[in-house]
């Protein structure tokens, strides 16, 4: 049904409220299941790694935010394309939209490779400049070495499934990533625990196991990530509808959509150099506060994101959805879709904001056994709760940007708040409030960023709809 709507949509026929509802929550459900399901796949690597103690869990959270920085670069370069996909789609320019796809991958692989050559060589030193305690270090190494070898197939992860998602297709990708998840959970325990009989419903079952530790919770990650991509770039190229190979078809290499996706990518990439950068200065900031503030604090962040990835599930959807209106060249219901989408992810992440206030212990349990660690991490989720409104907000919008190639305001607007008012604000209250007090910094960061998206999607809005233009 969600096709058809974007089919109507592209042919110009008009669509209801109750259409255009359905549309975005159609397309936000499978994207929103992909989302949740990486959250899973950390929960089941943070929650298997906890079992081993505190220490190997502060190693991987020491680096966690570098593996984001990573992270964010590969899906930069995959959005530029992604976005030009969907515009290309809208205006029923399907061939223009599969040489997209053989000049994207070509690009984008290559990038992922310097990347990996980046990420190898700063293995060693990275948990010492992050300020880790010599007890972590050591594991922090291994598990940063595994993930950057495994970027490759995380960035083919990204683009072939943006690349579906694109067409508007979001089914296919969100079912992968949550098979993906299952995948995760079979590598890691053949992979982090040795041999032994477990307890399993009341009975004792015997488990072949490798015994790897923190090494097994990065080999399985980056195994499942592997196949997942893998699938993914099959079906892209044989099976997608739109977007498959077609043999009669002599798609070339072309510099000018490279040219054009970069400028639609280096905004975003900066974007997540700058979100993530800040992670890592936030990461600094915890370190001092001991290793079980580091642990409270990554699982945490781990924790939150159960509440917060619906929303980017709602923005992958509002992106695929601008995209294709604006390529359509509807005008109509560009505007409505939009603020359409940022309601809907206020209102799903509020009610995840509530849940996360009063499961916080349980969700923090789940991942860890250690008391001192539950009691810190139920205490910050708590306080961030009350920024998830506005951080929905943020979150969303930020795709209706994206969706319209417009990618710099999302640039702007996380420089100025992280480093104006996060980092700041977190460096002052950590010395009398503890991890508290950071954690309220990252709330009151969140609210501010979540009303300056709102204001400026109005005046983009109000802007474009006084030119008759998107």
């Amino acid at each position: 049904m969600n096709n058809n709507y974007l089919v109507n949509m592209r042919n110009g026929k008009p669509l209801s409220f109750s259409q255009q509802l359905s549309m975005i929550i159609t397309l936000s459900i499978p994207a929103i299941l992909a989302q949740l399901s990486s959250i899973v796949m950390q929960y089941i690597d943070a929650s298997m790694v906890g079992k081993l103690g505190a220490n190997d869990s502060a190693s991987i959270g020491l680096v966690s935010s570098s593996t984001w920085l990573f992270g964010g670069l590969c899906m930069a370069a995959s959005t530029g394309f992604s976005v030009q996909i969907a515009k290309r789609i809208g205006a029923n320019d399907f061939k223009g939209a599969r040489s997209l796809v053989k000049t994207g991958l070509i690009s984008i692989m290559t990038f992922s490779f310097l990347l990996l050559l980046i990420g190898v060589s700063i293995s060693r030193v990275l948990p010492v400049i992050l300020g880790g305690e010599e007890i972590i270090r050591e594991g922090a190494f291994w598990y940063f070495l595994i993930f950057a070898l495994s970027i490759p197939f995380m960035q083919l992860n990204y683009t072939a499934g943006g690349m579906i998602q694109a067409s508007g297709n979001m089914k296919t990708p969100g079912i992968l990533e949550i098979i993906m998840c299952f995948m995760d959970v079979v590598f890691n325990a053949l992979l982090i625990f040795p041999s032994g009989t477990r307890n399993i419903f009341g009975k004792d079952i015997f488990f072949i196991g490798a015994g790897l530790g923190i090494k097994g919770a990065a080999l399985g990650t980056a195994l499942a990530e592997a196949l997942t991509g893998l699938i993914l770039l099959l079906y892209l190229l044989t099976r997608s509808n739109t977007l498959k190979i077609r043999k009669s078809e002599n798609l070339k290499f072309s510099i000018s959509d490279l040219t054009s996706s970069l400028k639609i990518a280096i905004p975003v990439g900066i974007e997540q150099i700058i979100t993530c950068s800040a992670y890592i200065a936030f990461t600094k900031i915890v370190s001092p506060l001991g290793t079980i503030a580091i642990a409270a604090n990554s699982f945490s962040i781990t924790a939150e994101s159960l509440c917060y990835m619906p929303g980017y599930g709602i923005s992958a959807a509002a992106s695929t959805i601008i995209g294709q209106s604006i390529g359509a060249k509807r005008n109509d219901l560009t505007k409505k879709l939009g603020w359409l989408a940022v309601g809907t992810g206020m209102v799903v992440m509020t009610i995840g904001g509530a849940v996360m206030y009063f499961l916080a212990p349980l969700m923090i349990s789940l991942l860890s056994p250690n008391l001192a660690i539950q009691t810190l991490g139920s205490e910050i989720l708590r306080i961030e709760a009350f920024a998830e409104p506005m951080y929905a907000a943020s979150i969303v919008a930020s795709g209706v940007f994206r969706g319209a190639g417009d990618t710099s305001v999302p640039s702007v607007l996380n420089l100025v708040t992280m480093w104006a008012v996060r980092i700041p604000l977190a460096s002052f209250l950590a010395y009398g409030y503890g991890i508290q007090g950071v954690w309220l910094a990252m709330c009151i960061e969140l609210c501010v960023r979540g009303a300056l998206f709102l204001i400026l999607l109005a005046i983009r809005f109000r802007k474009k709809a006084d030119t008759g233009q998107y």
